[in-house]
């Protein structure tokens, strides 16, 4: 515990600048997620909060940033109009947190690694695309939709390219001015001599763009009020000292719900959606970590159930760890998890004492920032590099960067997976033996030498079944299995089955070192092992 406290304070010098600018970019996407969901606005808030602090400090991931996700939109709003009342939503939220709990007991967290990397990449690159999409719009000045949004189709009925070419026609001058400015000055800030000056490379870009911003538009509006940056493209922060009371705040679950049978539905489809979309996320995270380190899947569950329980009991929204303000958070130069701790202690600041300040801000300032995010997400280095690793990952990877963008996060995923999945079979169809056919001898018959592979699942019978029902006759064919660890039982089956089949086409199978099939069962040989148990039958070599 000292050691990971003398950590924490000496990574305090680029954990507190980084999360200054997570704060600034998770402020909008709290309230806009809040407004898109038809919840109350302090709900995303709440959820920021307690992702930030709760979740940040049981988490043992080292970047991933928790709180209000926009692919829980469309579930929440659909929950509360089957529930009925945002109240038994929140006891939805407490009892989805509690099956996350579950879930990280059961050790159900390794799902995660059971995605390639591919689709994870994919993944990383759409949501990049995605950010420049969507905020674009607030870039130039017009109010499109909820923001932070990541939805290609929206709830009146538009989509995100909609969105992006109508923006066009609503620009406005000084919110375009400052979001291009900002874009120079993030881009300047990449550059070598800011990197080499050792006072200026600790202070993110992001940081000196907001304040920035705020004083150029507030000496626009001092000049000429009328063309200054106002409205729906500033930051718009409830005020609590506004408020009739705190109970406009915090909301509490509606405990008679637990008699609804929809309540157990809404709490498990949230549970297995979070869960999902947290370990997608903090598997992506942990592979841009320059120090390579690994987030325990299952501890991230539990943490994230408890968040969700809090978050529940006192009115936030549904949490997962969230890529964007997590990509947000690592390039910022972030070292540890107490980023995280420090943003959501910077959201309760920015509610309680300063939320007048908070509402100078331009959304064109923070747009520039996501935008910039978004680009080093989807940078045209990671396409071409993925490129020249082959069309098994490259296939697999532009088919989530674009199923992701013209769905959504989950069912771009889904899609990707499946189609790596495919290529994953394929590469197991072809690859489960060595074939090496001889000249012939005097007699004129071929020799053919097929070497299994170190492993031969069931996923391989198709191909090794191809291959001896085209072998040639009258040749001489050598089975050997001397490199097998593993073979399936369906796989060793069919190779005694062509063992007793191949006289009948003038070929000689001979079998080395695999185990024995015969009426009474399998006889293992020492090196090799058969996964499946072996099957009753009238089967003999």
């Amino acid at each position: 515990m000292k050691n990971n406290l003398k950590s924490y304070l000496a990574y305090a010098k680029n954990d507190i600048p980084s999360s200054i600018v997570v704060f600034l970019v998770a402020l909008p996407l709290c309230l806009g997620i809040a407004l898109a969901s038809g919840a109350p606005l302090f709900s995303g808030l709440i959820a920021g909060i307690v992702g930030g602090i709760v979740i940040g400090f049981l988490s043992k991931s080292h970047l991933s940033v928790s709180g209000p996700a926009a692919g829980l939109v469309v579930i929440v709003l659909n929950a509360v109009e089957t529930l009925g009342t945002y109240e038994a939503f929140l006891l939805a939220v407490v009892l989805a947190g509690f099956i996350q709990l579950l879930l990280g007991y059961i050790k159900a967290g390794i799902i995660g690694l059971y995605f390639p990397s591919s689709v994870i990449k994919g993944m990383l690159a759409a949501i990049g695309l995605i950010l420049i999409l969507k905020q674009t719009p607030y870039l130039i000045g017009f109010d499109a939709d909820a923001f932070g949004s990541l939805e290609f189709m929206q709830l009146d009925g538009s989509n995100t390219m909609s969105d992006f070419f109508e923006a066009f026609n609503h620009i406005h001058l000084i919110s375009l001015a400052i979001g291009l400015f900002s874009l120079i000055l993030l881009r300047t800030w990449e550059a070598s001599f800011i990197k080499q000056n050792a006072f200026l490379r600790r202070i993110p870009g992001g940081i000196i763009v907001v304040v920035l911003a705020i004083v150029i538009n507030q000496i626009i509006n001092s000049i000429a009020p009328g063309i200054a940056v106002t409205g729906n493209q500033m930051v718009n922060l409830p005020i609590i000292s506004e408020m009739d009371s705190l109970g406009d705040v915090f909301i509490f679950p509606d405990f008679t719900a637990l008699s609804n049978i929809n309540l157990y539905i809404t709490a498990f489809t949230l549970a297995i959606v979070a869960s999902l979309e947290t370990l997608l996320s903090v598997e992506a995270i942990d592979k841009l970590d320059p120090e390579k380190r690994r987030t325990p899947q299952n501890a991230e569950l539990k943490a994230q159930g408890v968040g969700n329980i809090v978050s529940g009991l006192i009115g936030g929204l549904p949490i997962t760890a969230v890529i964007v303000r997590s990509s947000a958070n690592l390039d910022s130069g972030a070292k540890s998890k107490m980023s995280a701790v420090y943003h959501g202690i910077l959201l309760i600041l920015a509610v309680a004492i300063f939320p007048k300040v908070m509402n100078l801000i331009p959304l064109s300032a923070l747009a520039a920032i996501l935008i910039m995010v978004g680009y080093k997400l989807t940078k045209p280095a990671l396409y071409k590099a993925q490129l020249k690793l082959g069309r098994d990952r490259f296939i697999p990877f532009v088919t989530t960067v674009v199923a992701i963008l013209f769905t959504d996060l989950l069912i771009g995923i889904l899609i990707g997976m499946a189609v790596g999945v495919f290529y994953i079979l394929r590469a197991n169809y072809k690859v489960p033996y060595f074939y090496n056919e001889e000249k012939k001898d005097e007699d004129g018959q071929r020799q053919i030498r097929i070497e299994l592979s170190e492993h031969v699942s069931f996923l391989n019978k198709a191909s090794l079944q191809l291959t001896l029902e085209h072998l040639p006759e009258k040749s001489e064919v050598i089975i050997d299995g001397s490199l097998s660890k593993e073979i399936d039982y369906d796989a060793l089956e069919l190779i005694y089955n062509f063992k007793m089949t191949a006289p009948d086409r003038d070929i000689k199978c001979v079998i080395v070192n695999l185990p024995h099939i015969s009426s009474n069962g399998i006889k293992r040989m020492s090196n090799t092992k058969v996964t499946y148990k072996a099957k009753k039958g009238p089967i003999s070599a």
